[in-house]
Formats: C-alpha cells, sequence, structure tokens
C-alpha cells in the first residue's frame, strides 16, 4: 500500500505546484511583500539587490583553470605509483563581476604545497583542474580550512537552514547527522562548516573516499565550540578502512582519499557532498574538474577512419607547470556554467528565508516546529547570472578552426540547453559525455537544431568547428527555462531564459586562424568501442517523489522511494534503513518512475551506467504519473549524446527511466537527485554494494 499518508504528507501536484512557485502561465514570476503585507511582482528571475542588466558583459576574458600541482609521487614497493596532492579549501576575495564592480567572498579549493617549484598554490572557483591518468591512482589529503588569520572557524558565507536532517554538528556525537528537534523557530546556523568532496563519476572507490554525506569533518579551528560534534557519524569508520586499505592517516580537520582511476577515460567534477548543506557550500565556490586520460578508451584509441591511424582531436589542454597566466593558446577548455545571484556590495545572494520562493512567512502559515515547513530552505533557486569558469559572462577568443569543450552544468537547479544557433557556419560534435566518449559522433548541428540539453552535473564533450564562422563576436546562448524543466521545447512547452541575462553564455570573438588545423574532422572519427554490460540480474522499480506541505500550498521536502509490485510508490527519508542492495558484481535496471511535475537529473555514486530506455506512463490531466504507475505506448531509446556510459540522467515527468549499471565495489554509497536543493532536503537515499560491513554506524 502506498504510505505517503504516514506523515500528513500528499504527493505535489502539477497544479500546486504552478501556485506554490508563482508561475503566471508559462512564465516564472516571483513575489515580494512589503510591509504592509501587499504583494508585488519582482524580475522575473528575482535575485540579491545587484541588477544584472546592469552588469556589463562580455569584458572580461575566459579563465582557463590551470593544472592542480602535485605534492609528489608516492612510490609503493610491488605497487603502482601514486600521485599525491594535498588540497584545502579556503575562503578568500575573487573578482567574479567585470572589473569596476565589488569583488566577491569566496571559497574554493587549492594546492597547499607542490613538489615542483611551477606549482600553482592557487585557490580559486571553480578550482584548478586535477589532470590524472588511467589506471594510476591519485591520493588527495583535503584540508578543511576555512579558519581565519588567527585560526578561529569562519561562518559560512550563506543561510544555513538547521530544521533539515543535515550535519547538525551543534547535536554533538549523539545527535550529529539528524534532523533536530526545536521548542521555537531557529535562526541560520552560524558555527563552523562541516565539509566532505566527493568526486563526482569517480567508478571503482573505495566508500570511505567516495565523499559520503555523514563523513564531514570540522577545520581544525583553535575555537571550536564545546559540545559540537567535529566529525560525521562515518567519519571514524572511514578512516579506519583508509588505513587498512592504503595506510593513510586522516585527523583533525582532513581526511585522506585515494582514487584508483582504473574507468574509462572521462571528465569528473569535485564538489562538496555534506549532509544537507551541498547546495550551499558549492554554491560558495568549492568545486573543480578532474580529468582522466589515457587507457584502452582514451584518446589514442580514437581513430581517424581515412588512414587508420589515430586521430588528432584538438589540443592543447593546460599542462601541470604552465605559467598563469600563460602564454599558451589552448584548444582544449574545460567550461563550468554555474548560476549565481548578487548584492550591489558583491556579494553573493542567496535566499535567507522560505518567503523568497513563494511568500511562504512565519506568520503565515508559520515554520517549523508549528508547520512543516522549513524556514529558511528553498525547494529550487535560480541565480540571475550566468557565470563561467569563475566570472560572469565571459569572452573567449577563438581562431577559425576546431576546439575542444568540456561543458559541466554547475548550476543549482537549472537545466541548460546550449544553443549555438546565433553563431553562423558553426559546426558542433558531440564526441563524449560523463563516462567518456560516446558509441560514435553526433552531429548537433546537422541533426539537432545546434543545441544540446544539459540536466544539473552532466557533462558534454564538444569540437566545435569555427572554421567557417565569420570573423567577429558571437554569443553563446541558454534556451533552457528559468524555472523548473519538466521537458519539452521552449516557445511551446516553456519560456526561454531571460534572452538579456540568463540566456547568454559566453562570446566567442572569432580571428582568423594562426596556421593549419592538425586536428580530425569529428565526422572521420571512430570512437573506442564499448562493452555492454551483461545481462541484468534484477529490476528495481525506484519512485521520484515531492512532498506538498499540510500547512501551505507549496512543496515541504523532495522524496525517493520505491514502487511496490502493483506499482505504488513508497517513500523513504535519508535515516530509513537501506533498501537498495545489489550483490557485488552484478548488474541491474534501476527504473525510475517520476510521479513529480519535475525533471530530476539523477546520479549514482561508484558506477556508471547504460541508459536503456524510456516509457510513457498514464497521468493525470496535470500531466503527473497518476499511482499505481502503470505503463503507456512503447519505450523510446536514450538520446544519441546518451550513448556510452554516464553517472547522471535526466528522469523526466509522466515517464519511467531505465538504467542498466554493474556494481563491482562494495560498499555504502548514495544516490541523488542532481538539484542540489532536493538533494539536501530527502531527495537522497544510501544504498549499499553487499552486505553491511562488520563494525559500520548504524543507519
Amino acid at each position: 500500500m502506498n504510505d505517503l499518508g504516514e506523515l500528513g504528507s500528499r504527493p505535489l501536484s502539477r497544479r500546486s505546484f504552478i501556485r506554490a512557485a508563482g508561475v503566471a502561465g508559462a512564465g516564472f514570476v516571483l513575489y515580494a511583500y512589503g510591509p504592509a503585507g501587499t504583494r508585488q511582482a519582482v524580475a522575473v528571475v528575482p535575485g540579491g539587490t545587484m541588477d544584472p542588466s546592469v552588469v556589463p558583459k562580455f569584458v572580461t576574458p575566459l579563465l582557463i583553470p590551470p593544472v592542480m600541482p602535485r605534492a609528489g609521487t608516492i612510490k609503493r614497493r610491488g605497487g603502482k605509483p601514486v600521485d599525491y596532492y594535498e588540497i584545502s579549501v579556503r575562503q578568500f576575495s575573487q573578482q567574479i563581476l567585470p572589473t569596476g564592480l565589488p569583488a566577491t567572498t569566496v571559497w574554493g579549493y587549492g594546492a597547499v604545497s607542490s613538489g615542483s617549484r611551477k606549482g600553482q598554490l592557487l585557490h580559486h572557483a571553480p578550482s584548478l583542474t586535477i589532470e590524472s591518468s588511467w589506471d594510476r591512482p591519485v591520493r588527495v589529503k583535503w584540508v578543511n580550512g576555512l579558519v581565519d588569520a588567527a585560526g578561529n572557524y569562519l561562518p559560512h558565507l550563506l543561510p544555513v537552514d538547521p530544521t533539515l536532517h543535515w550535519a547538525n554538528p551543534p547535536g554533538g556525537v549523539g545527535g550529529r547527522d539528524s534532523r533536530p528537534d526545536f521548542e521555537a523557530t531557529p535562526g541560520p546556523y552560524t558555527g563552523p562548516v562541516p565539509m566532505v568532496p566527493h568526486l563526482h563519476g569517480a567508478v571503482g572507490v573505495g566508500d570511505e573516499s567516495d565523499g559520503y554525506p555523514e563523513a564531514w569533518f570540522l577545520p581544525a579551528a583553535q575555537d571550536l565550540p564545546i559540545g559540537h560534534a567535529t566529525r560525521g557519524s562515518w567519519y571514524d569508520f572511514f578512516a579506519a578502512k583508509a588505513s587498512a586499505r592504503f595506510g593513510a592517516s586522516w585527523g583533525p580537520g582532513y581526511a585522506v582519499f585515494q582514487y584508483p582511476n582504473d574507468q574509462r577515460a572521462s571528465t569528473l567534477w569535485y564538489h562538496d557532498h555534506t549532509l544537507g548543506m551541498t547546495r550551499l557550500n558549492v554554491y560558495a565556490g568549492p568545486a573543480g574538474f578532474f580529468l582522466v586520460r589515457g587507457g584502452p578508451q582514451g584518446e589514442k584509441a580514437v581513430i581517424d577512419v581515412r588512414s587508420g591511424v589515430p586521430a588528432v582531436l584538438p589540443g592543447p589542454a593546460p599542462a601541470e607547470g604552465d605559467r598563469f597566466p600563460s602564454s599558451k593558446t589552448y584548444y582544449e577548455i574545460p567550461v563550468a556554467i554555474q548560476d549565481r545571484a548578487f548584492n550591489e556590495d558583491g556579494s553573493l545572494f542567496y535566499p535567507d528565508s522560505r518567503e523568497f520562493f513563494d511568500g511562504a512567512t512565519a506568520t503565515d502559515p508559520g515554520f517549523v516546529p508549528d508547520t512543516d515547513l522549513s524556514p529558511i530552505w528553498n525547494p529550487e533557486f535560480f541565480g540571475n547570472m550566468i557565470m563561467v569558469n569563475g566570472n560572469t559572462w565571459p569572452f573567449q577568443a577563438v581562431e577559425q578552426r576546431r576546439y575542444r569543450f568540456r561543458f559541466l552544468n554547475g548550476c543549482q537547479s537549472r537545466f541548460l540547453i546550449l544553443d549555438f544557433a546565433h553563431i553562423p557556419g558553426v559546426e558542433v560534435w558531440a564526441i563524449g559525455n560523463e563516462g567518456g566518449f560516446l558509441t560514435e559522433p553526433v552531429n548537433l548541428t546537422a541533426d539537432h537544431d545546434n543545441r544540446l540539453l544539459m540536466g544539473l552535473a552532466e557533462r558534454a564533450d564538444l569540437v566545435v568547428d569555427f572554421t567557417h564562422v565569420p570573423v567577429g563576436n558571437h554569443v553563446l546562448a541558454n534556451i533552457g527555462p528559468d524555472e523548473p524543466f519538466g521537458g519539452g521545447e521552449p516557445d511551446n512547452d516553456f519560456d526561454a531564459a531571460d534572452p538579456g541575462t540568463t540566456g547568454q553564455v559566453l562570446q566567442f570573438r572569432v580571428v582568423p586562424a594562426t596556421g593549419p588545423d592538425p586536428t580530425t574532422p569529428p565526422r572521420f572519427l571512430r570512437l573506442p568501442a564499448l562493452t555492454p554490460l551483461p545481462v541484468e540480474t534484477r529490476i528495481r522499480s525506484l519512485a521520484l517523489l515531492e512532498m506538498m506541505s499540510v500547512a501551505w500550498d507549496g512543496p515541504a521536502e523532495a522524496m525517493l522511494g520505491t514502487v511496490d509490485r502493483d506499482g505504488s510508490p513508497e517513500h523513504h527519508m535519508w535515516a530509513d534503513p537501506v533498501t537498495e542492495t545489489p550483490r557485488v558484481g552484478d548488474t541491474e535496471i534501476w527504473e525510475f518512475h517520476n510521479f513529480t511535475a519535475d525533471a530530476h537529473p539523477m546520479h549514482v555514486h561508484e558506477t556508471t551506467f547504460e541508459v536503456v530506455d524510456r516509457q510513457a506512463l498514464v497521468t493525470n490531466e496535470d500531466g503527473e504519473t497518476e499511482p499505481p504507475s502503470r505503463l503507456a505506448g512503447d519505450p523510446r531509446p536514450p538520446e544519441a549524446w546518451e550513448s556510452g556510459v554516464k553517472d547522471t540522467v535526466i528522469a523526466y515527468p509522466g515517464e519511467v527511466t531505465r538504467i542498466r549499471a554493474r556494481f563491482s565495489n562494495p560498499g555504502q554509497f548514495v544516490w541523488h537527485c542532481h538539484i542540489v536543493e532536493h538533494e539536501d532536503n530527502e531527495m537522497m537515499r544510501p544504498y549499499r554494494i553487499g552486505p553491511e560491513q562488520q563494525g559500520q554506524p548504524a543507519g
């Protein structure tokens, strides 16, 4: 039976969500409330006190992240050498807005030591790129350096809602990693900040090194409040595993993770993953690219079919030891797209009240503990400015030749539809996604209107050919919505992003080529063959849910769950017993039955997967899946750019999305929606490969 009613909540209907989000027609309009309670419409994409329309565009050159320097190499007797890094997260000031406007206080990762005098000891948001080699392990000492010059802890830059199920250091050892009880509505948490890094897309990594949300750690500050828990409930267990597995010691303010790097050559990225705080920690800045190169499915396995020899892909990319700023010209460039909002003093803006989202206030209807509404958490957040590699609306000079761009959608809740259609003469090919190269190149120009949809955390490896683009300035657009995405096409199904702000990503300044282009045209590329996964041993039916508040016409939380044999969804909270328990070595199909009005980018840790297909479900008049879940029509195949293997997949409303994954490494991991506001409020679940581990923390 469906047990959704046990909490007094009910699934959020599309009609209710539209009212809650303040949508008028197809546009996303929110409201501000004056002192007398009068409601006034604000900007289509509201934000801080800085008006995005007055921020100059395309005046700042695109920053191409340098390579993170290694601290050294660990030589193991009888084993593979290990590249060793020491990386901290720190607070600093960065010029994100154009010069002349105020700088912004952010957080970012950076190396604290380098084995070479050329190493860049630079903290930046986004952070430097970790360049790694296939089958050569990487070990990182991750340091929480969020302390001031005197060694005292720094509070969060953004408002932390302590009413969620979160890390909860004030709860002490007994109350950490919990949803605390309150006698009155609390203000934001202002204590020391917990952090735990996750390498998104890492395959075969031990659970001690995956960035489990309950393995966080506070900085080693001298003024930590008495009684606060200094580390998460899984930290000590994983510290013992790290010592036994690869001889690493953990200590106050740091943890040491090791990544085997025996997966396909691919574009990974690293970011914080603290329980109930990911949206805030990542928004503050800590994230960066991690590239795996080489191996049997790496660049040298890409063949030029005209000659049968290895193809030439656009390059070079930044390399370890390059000067910064570099005197080199790069033709392979990582591009992290994020949305942000700012105040007039340059500070980051992020809502400090649920009122920002849908007008809910402490008096109407009230917050925790009087209702089920958390006072600060917002169900989604859409920044009203686009930031690329740490600057708002930058430009990049490109020659009339081919380039390789590794795109990342690093936004909060925003789906992107990259639109090259207004760049005359451009030709765009997709050659890879999260898990490495596709099965064959995809001509986005000829077959997909020069557009590419990217869900949250998805990556796209594109070859963009500017050979026939006229010299001059051309803008890469975004026609994804300034609102929750439910599928479909702009204009017909939703309004595209504001063309004056969030509808622009970056400017390409096209100049004549300085010489012949030696790279292989994408139509002549034969990408590395993919070994199909074994036939599945089990099919798991899983539910994506949003829960309506009992006190307010809006969502209280997002959830995951299971689907029973009758097709009825059963919700599960983060703290409920683990329900997904594949055996070591098994291949399974996971079916994501979407009972919500939104598309959700679903991410499964520790493994990559094949997208099998999608199939419509019977829906109600609001277009939502109508319980019990029932199939309608025939399955449709994955999109062309979803071939190969992925770690994140878009699950559309009114559909079941099927993936096939092999689970090879035992341990405790998580799966979740990568709309970070969702994952921070119950849309994340632990899963376990193999049996429970001896001595593991209780659920």
